[in-house]
């Protein structure tokens, strides 16, 4: 879509929009001047009293025209940061209400285009509002729709019960294994398939090394870990030996809470074997997860996977007769080739076996996924919302509720991912991950650390490829060595 501005220039913020509201279309930037098709001309004006948005929107021959306004006096000059939030916002929902005016309908989330909407009620709350004014804020501001409004509200207040039971002196500790059995066709994660790649045993030793240098700077600095995430990638594409040497290491070099939470990705059912299992659950691991994406063979075979829902159910199985008492299934709406009548029965059939944890996400095709499938493979938007429609009433009525969720770029139907839980069963690591809530120091490669405070969050990201972080390693390991992590230093 061709985009035309006068009076700012909020290009960021307008992009998102457009993102959300047309996703098949990107922004362009012409020389030529407006009055043709498919582009939006957007102007902010300001007067004495009023400051003005318009948007003008030609599409398919029609064009819509809406204006928004806010008081002058809401863009304080000697605020600028208040008064660039107010100009887009004026400016985001005259685009919003002409864009609504085209398309005759509103997206879910109305004009949130961020990862985390659940921050918004969270401040809310935070500073004083009633559940029921934070959600009429998401609802006169925002326009978010009433089941999303409700998503957003539940997930805030999960996460409002685990910040209180924080110390400051508290971070979570992520540790990445960028290694598959095999790729799947729609994943865009940087990882490796792991079933013939040599690169696993150097980079254990590597990760080994980064471990001993994050957990002494942790421990010097007074640090206590609430909660481990073995993530990747596959962290079961390692051997039992191999599983049992990182997670003695994490437990002799960092300082965990007594009852930390642990988790690993089992992950992918051709991964599980009872001996990794065992080694699993006599190192002390407590959540798992056994993730089938779907229980249809034939979406399995699309997304190339190599194993089968039969294979999914064997290793879920196998997971409770190894005694572990969490476990999670993940689940993706809009897979190619599936259809709401298939998702609806892969859900079905994953609340039978009763896991504690249940993730929907919906599925987000990024650049290095898309080329491998023809737009007709994919669900559209609208089937993409009837499954989500279908997921989260059941779910409910199951038992289960929602405890975070976040948002991506390129999602079908601009939809969300969530984590559902039976009572008592919410991941404090995925909460203060997604929330922001503290610390996580992240290891391995592709592990991005956040340090969290004053209101700001500060990263420190490793290399995104394996071979990449082992030859930046002595780097890294600096790096590791020097960070703070904004704990409370220990004096002498």
């Amino acid at each position: 879509m061709k985009l035309y501005f006068s009076g700012h220039q909020e290009t960021y913020a307008v992009e998102q929009t457009l993102l959300t509201l047309f996703p098949q279309e990107r922004p362009s930037y012409p020389t030529d001047p407006p009055g043709g098709d498919n582009e939006l001309e957007l102007s902010f004006s300001q007067g004495a009293v009023w400051c003005t948005a318009t948007a003008v929107l030609r599409r398919a021959g029609e064009t819509y025209t809406r204006r928004c306004r806010c008081r002058r006096s809401e863009l304080p000059q000697e605020d600028p940061v208040v008064a660039t939030r107010m100009t887009r916002r004026t400016l985001q929902r005259a685009f919003y209400l002409a864009a609504v005016d085209c398309l005759g309908t509103e997206p879910p989330w109305g004009l949130l285009s961020g990862v985390r909407p659940v921050k918004l009620p969270t401040r809310a709350l935070e500073a004083g509002a009633t559940p029921q004014e934070a959600q009429r804020q998401l609802r006169t501001l925002y326009r978010v729709s009433p089941v999303r409004r409700q998503l957003a509200m539940d997930c805030a207040q999960e996460s409002l019960r685990v910040k209180r039971s924080l110390h400051p002196e508290e971070l979570s500790l992520y540790v990445g294994i960028p290694f598959c059995p095999t790729r799947c066709a729609y994943c865009s994660f940087i990882s490796s398939s792991g079933s013939a790649n040599q690169l696993i045993p150097q980079y254990l030793e590597g990760l080994l090394t980064e471990v001993a240098a994050a957990g002494a700077a942790v421990t010097h600095q007074g640090g206590r870990v609430r909660s481990v995430y073995l993530g990747g990638g596959t962290p079961t594409t390692l051997s039992p030996a191999q599983l049992q040497r990182l997670i003695a290491a994490i437990q002799t070099h960092f300082p965990l809470m007594p009852g930390a939470e642990f988790t690993v990705e089992a992950g992918r059912p051709d991964s599980i074997t009872q001996e990794k299992l065992d080694v699993l659950r006599e190192a002390g691991v407590d959540r798992i997860s056994v993730n089938p994406q779907t229980m249809s063979d034939a979406v399995l075979e699309a997304i190339g996977r190599s194993h089968s829902a039969q294979d999914v159910r064997s290793a879920y199985h196998m997971a409770r007769e190894t005694g572990f008492d969490v476990v999670n299934m993940d689940l993706i709406a809009g897979l190619p080739t599936d259809t709401p009548a298939s998702f609806r029965t892969t859900l079905e059939e994953v609340l039978e076996l009763a896991p504690e944890n249940i993730t929907v996400h919906t599925l987000s095709l990024k650049r290095g996924a898309q080329r491998n499938w023809q737009p007709q493979d994919l669900p559209d938007g609208p089937a993409v919302a009837e499954m989500l429609d279908y997921a989260w009433p059941t779910l409910r009525e199951r038992g289960y509720r929602p405890y975070y969720l976040y948002r991506q770029k390129f999602m079908s139907g601009s939809l969300e991912n969530v984590g559902w839980c039976r009572p008592g069963y919410a991941s404090v690591y995925n909460i203060c991950m997604m929330e922001e809530l503290h610390a996580v120091l992240a290891l391995g490669a592709g592990g991005v650390t956040k340090q969290v405070g004053d209101g700001q969050v500060k990263r420190l990201s490793n290399p995104k490829y394996p071979q990449e972080y082992l030859r930046e390693l002595p780097r890294i390991v600096e790096e590791k060595r020097a960070w703070t992590w904004g704990l409370p230093q220990v004096q002498g």
